[in-house]
C-alpha cells in the first residue's frame, strides 16, 4: 500500500476535502425537476456547448452526459476514451478552456452537465496520451506507480468470484487499487477538479469492478459529497456483485430494464408492460438510471439500437412516458465497425450529417422530453391494452399516451383522465380532442404513437 503525499495541483485539489469523510447520502435520480439526460456520446465539447444552446435547453432536457475528459491513449477507436493516462483535461474532445466552456455554456442553457468518469483502470499499455503524457500500464509519471495497482495482473474472467471481479483487469486494463489512501486522494482529486468547474454530477464507469464501499469513501472525499453519482453495475443472474450494493452512494444504472425491453418490443407483447419496473423485480424507482441503449448495448447487440428504426423510436418514446427511474437517452453515430471513433473527430456540425445520428434530437423522442416535464410525479392512470402489441395510459389529469407495435392501423376511443379540451398530439404534430367525459378518439398507424399532455393545445 503506497502512503505518499500527493504533489502539486493534485494537493491542491484535494488538501482541503481529505478531511470531508462523512457519509454521502444517495442522490435520488437528478435532482431538479427535469431527470431527462441526452448522452452525447463522444462528441466535442464545443460541439455540446452549441447543442444545449440550441436544443437540449429549449427541449426540456435537464441534464448532458458528456465523455470522458481526462488524457487518454492515442488512437481514433472510441475506446480510447476509456482508457486514461492522466487526469488533465486533455482528450480528444477538448481541453480545459473548451471544458469550462461547455459547463458554463450548458449551465446558461438551462441543462446541467455529467461526466463520465472513468476511475477503475487506467490504460493497458504504454506510450504517449492526447496530452503529450508518457506512460506504460503500471507507470503514470505524477500520479499512478506499480504499487498503486492491484496485485492480480490476469484479466477478470469469474463473476462468481467477488474478488476476482473487483480485483482483476477488467479486458486487460492496469486495474487502480480504490481500496488504497493515496488512489482514494488522486481519484477525489480529479472529481473536485470536475466541480471546481461546475460539473453538477459524474456516471461512475465500470462501478461494479470496484467495491461499493471503496466508491462511498471516495465519493465522501468530494468537495460536494450528495453530488448526482449514477453508477454502472451490469446486473447478473447469480453473479457475486449485485447492482443493489451501490445504491448507499446514488443512482445505479438498471440493465435489466434496456434487456427486457428489446425483447418485449421484439419477441413478446406490450401488454407485458403494465407493471414495468419494480414490478419486474428491478431496483426501486427512485435509485434507477434507464436507458434504452447505450455506447456499449448498441454495439453488442444486447439492447435495441438506432437501427432498429420505429421500434427504437418507440421504446423511447414508451421510456419517456412512463414513471420509473430516470432515463438516458443515447445519442451517437452510425457505425460497421464496432471499434470505430466519432465522425469528423468528435465535431458535430449538423445533425443528420456526417453519420451522426442524433437520437435526442428526433421529433418523436425529442418532445416526449416535454411531456416528461410536464407529468413528472403524476401516476399512471387509464391502462388499456389489447392483449398484443398496442398499448395506452394515463399520467393523472397530466397527459395521455398511446403506442400501436402492430404493423396494421389502430382505431379507436381511449378513456382518459384529462380535462376536456384541444391538445396537441407531439408525435406528429396533429391536434386531438378530449371531450367531457374524458374519452379521446384517434386512429394511430402501424408503428406509432400519439402524446398528449396539459399545457400543449395547439401543435
Amino acid at each position: 500500500m503506497a502512503r505518499r503525499i500527493l504533489a502539486g495541483a493534485l494537493a491542491a485539489a484535494t488538501a482541503t476535502t481529505a478531511l470531508v469523510m462523512n457519509s454521502p447520502s444517495a442522490q435520488a435520480s437528478p435532482p431538479g425537476t427535469k431527470d431527462v439526460t441526452a448522452v452525447l456520446f463522444e462528441w466535442k465539447y464545443a460541439s455540446v456547448a452549441t447543442e444545449c444552446t440550441n436544443r437540449l435547453g429549449p427541449a426540456g432536457y435537464g441534464y448532458v452526459q458528456v465523455s470522458p475528459p481526462a488524457e487518454h491513449i492515442q488512437g481514433s477507436q472510441w475506446w480510447t476514451s476509456y482508457q486514461p493516462v492522466s487526469y488533465k483535461i486533455a482528450g480528444r474532445l477538448g481541453d480545459t478552456t473548451a471544458f469550462r466552456n461547455m459547463v458554463n455554456t450548458c449551465h446558461s442553457a438551462g441543462v446541467k452537465v455529467v461526466v463520465d468518469a472513468v476511475i477503475n483502470h487506467m490504460s493497458a499499455g504504454s506510450g504517449t496520451g492526447t496530452g503529450g503524457s508518457s506512460y506504460t500500464k503500471y507507470n503514470y509519471p505524477g500520479l499512478y506507480s506499480s504499487y498503486d495497482f492491484d496485485n492480480c495482473t490476469s484479466q477478470v474472467n469469474n463473476y462468481q468470484d467477488r474478488w476476482n471481479v473487483q480485483n482483476c483487469e477488467l479486458v486487460g486494463l492496469a486495474d487502480l487499487d480504490t481500496g488504497e489512501e493515496y488512489v482514494r486522494s488522486a481519484i477525489a482529486g480529479y472529481l473536485n477538479t470536475l466541480l471546481s468547474y461546475g460539473v453538477d454530477g459524474f456516471r461512475i464507469d465500470a462501478a461494479k469492478h470496484m467495491p461499493a464501499a471503496d466508491l462511498a469513501n471516495i465519493k465522501s472525499r468530494l468537495s460536494n459529497p450528495n453530488v448526482y453519482w449514477k453508477q454502472e453495475a451490469i446486473y447478473g443472474a447469480g453473479e457475486a456483485v449485485q447492482p443493489s450494493e451501490y445504491t448507499g452512494t446514488g443512482d445505479v444504472q438498471e440493465f435489466r430494464y434496456a434487456f427486457d425491453l428489446k425483447r418485449v418490443f421484439n419477441n413478446e407483447n406490450l401488454a407485458y408492460l403494465k407493471n414495468y419496473g419494480e414490478g419486474w423485480g428491478y431496483l426501486n424507482s427512485s435509485v434507477a438510471g434507464v436507458f434504452v441503449d447505450n455506447h456499449d448495448t448498441e454495439r453488442n447487440g444486447s439492447t435495441l439500437s438506432y437501427k432498429d428504426n420505429a421500434t427504437y423510436t418507440l421504446a423511447n418514446v414508451f421510456m419517456l412516458a412512463w414513471p420509473y427511474g430516470a432515463p438516458d437517452v443515447n445519442s451517437g453515430y452510425e457505425f460497421t465497425d464496432h471499434d470505430a471513433g466519432p465522425p469528423n473527430g468528435g465535431t458535430v456540425n449538423a445533425c443528420w450529417q456526417d453519420g451522426w445520428k442524433c437520437q435526442h434530437a428526433w421529433p418523436e423522442i425529442q418532445r416526449m422530453v416535454a411531456f416528461r416535464n410536464a407529468t413528472r410525479g403524476e401516476a399512471v392512470t387509464n391502462w388499456w391494452d389489447n392483449g398484443n402489441d398496442a398499448i395506452a395510459f394515463g399520467r393523472g389529469s397530466k397527459g395521455f399516451v398511446a403506442i400501436n407495435h402492430e404493423p396494421g392501423s389502430l382505431s379507436r376511443t381511449y378513456q382518459t383522465s384529462l380535462p376536456a379540451g384541444t391538445y396537441c398530439n407531439v408525435q406528429n404534430n396533429t391536434t386531438v380532442t378530449v371531450n367531457g367525459s374524458g374519452q379521446l378518439t384517434a386512429t394511430l398507424g402501424g408503428n406509432t404513437a400519439l402524446a398528449v399532455y396539459a399545457g400543449k393545445s395547439s401543435c
